[in-house]
């Protein structure tokens, strides 16, 4: 990117102030409805005789529709444009969530689950390859960051609003039926602002100049070529065929793995661990909750800002990886409530940080052309670190009475990740030792 450019400056700087705000709403809506399950885990008992093992396989089951359905709702996306698409998506996903607040047993909880990450499937991805579409390669590291500390602004917002949501009663309903019934609400509300606020690509944005569009859609477009000489020039030619044969495609869904097992398995069984700690209301509970979260977002931020600066991406996150995995060790270590809490906090510092400094890799690894669909793909492969994190916990509690076995194997998973992410490449073998110093 030319960085001397002003007018190119001008428009990448007017897209962040009109798209980022509205895509970080966005994904705290999807986080909150996603997540939210983990604060009603006792009603869910006491009401509907959901035990530790149904809940864990339920709250995983989301991931199973997500990831069936990833890939086709990424190359729709694609086809009719991200305005539409994506508020189909928020519109659909909200009537999934709201329709939780009627699950009569655990069948109905499985099938609503599933039908959740049905209807989310190509929200995320969706938004990582929009970024590909306005945002040249060297801001889309912050731009990650800054749309991925919604999913923890969300976690620091849901256990306060949940937690007040909990506590109400009226029309029949109990207080986890009003709770989905209202942030399920939100969603469809928002598809609103979503509709007049989105444009699906830089043609479209009428807030921009002509020179503006332009030298954003050159910028961008010049970046394309360079990619697809790269991919052309090892026998690739486009074809998304031979892409998905590449083993650095696989490495990318491997490391995602990795953080998708150990956030969720962080976010869902997070609650339980705190009410360990002491007899707290719901609202309380919601406020402990909140503060792995709220300490994550600076620890984003902070990551970011150095693997920009100092230029080596898989090393910021392999660090980021190795910090999680302290953590989790440490939390499964300790008999202490107290100390495993602020251990998981520290965890969370490398995990969601590691989340954020993932994406920029296969963003500048993958042909434009077929980017969609494989985001999509490492994105669905990678989540179902998010059906086996809950179910595999669930499974351990019902039948040891704890998770410290859990504890340890997302700390040996974020080891793992961390070796692995050393070995992923930012550009085509094809590309020359000095291109891939400076744009890794």
């Amino acid at each position: 990117m030319d960085s001397t450019n002003p007018l190119l400056a001008r428009a990448i700087s007017k897209v962040k102030w009109r798209l980022l705000p509205l895509l970080v709403v966005m994904f705290i809506a999807n986080y909150i409805d996603r997540v939210n399950i983990g604060f009603v885990r006792p009603h869910l008992s006491a009401d509907l005789g959901i035990d530790a093992a149904t809940f864990g396989f339920g709250a995983g089951l989301f991931f199973i529709g997500y990831a069936l359905f990833e890939v086709p709702s990424n190359m729709m996306l694609q086809k009719v444009g991200a305005k539409a698409w994506l508020t189909r998506i928020m519109f659909t996903w909200g009537i999934a969530a709201a329709a939780m607040a009627f699950a009569q047993g655990p069948n109905s909880f499985y099938a609503l689950r599933f039908l959740l990450g049905v209807a989310e499937a190509g929200f995320f991805p969706g938004v990582v390859y929009y970024f590909t579409r306005w945002l040249p390669r060297a801001e889309r590291g912050k731009a990650m960051a800054v749309f991925l500390s919604g999913s923890a602004a969300a976690s620091v917002l849901s256990g306060p609003i949940t937690g007040g949501l909990l506590q109400v009663e009226g029309l029949g309903l109990h207080g986890w039926q009003w709770m989905f019934l209202i942030e399920g609400g939100f969603s469809m509300v928002l598809c609103v602002a979503v509709w007049f606020l989105l444009d699906s690509e830089p043609r479209d944005a009428k807030w921009l100049s002509n020179a503006e569009r332009d030298a954003l859609t050159d910028a961008i477009a010049a970046e394309q070529l360079e990619r697809e000489a790269a991919h052309n020039a090892k026998g690739h030619h486009g074809s998304s065929l031979h892409l998905l044969r590449d083993p650095q495609i696989v490495l990318f869904c491997t490391i995602y793995f990795m953080i998708a097992l150990t956030i969720y398995g962080a976010t869902f069984w997070l609650p339980t661990i705190i009410k360990k700690m002491g007899h707290f209301s719901e609202f309380e509970v919601g406020l402990f909750n909140s503060v792995p979260w709220l300490i994550s977002i600076v620890a984003m931020y902070i990551f970011a800002a150095l693997a920009q600066r100092y230029k080596h991406q898989q090393g910021w996150t392999a660090a980021a990886f190795a910090v999680a995995g302290a953590g989790m060790f440490a939390s499964a270590s300790t008999g202490n409530p107290v100390y495993g809490f602020v251990a998981i906090c520290f965890a969370a510092i490398g995990f969601k940080a590691a989340s954020s400094l993932f994406w920029p890799i296969p963003q500048s690894y993958l042909d434009v052309r077929i980017a969609a669909a494989v985001i999509a793909l490492i994105n669905s492969v990678g989540n179902l670190g998010g059906f086996v994190a809950p179910a595999a916990f669930g499974m351990l509690e019902q039948r040891t009475g704890s998770i410290q076995g859990g504890l340890y194997g997302l700390a040996c998973a974020s080891l793992l990740g961390a070796i692995a992410v050393l070995f992923a490449r930012s550009r085509p073998k094809s590309d020359q030792p000095g291109q891939l110093a400076s744009q890794a």
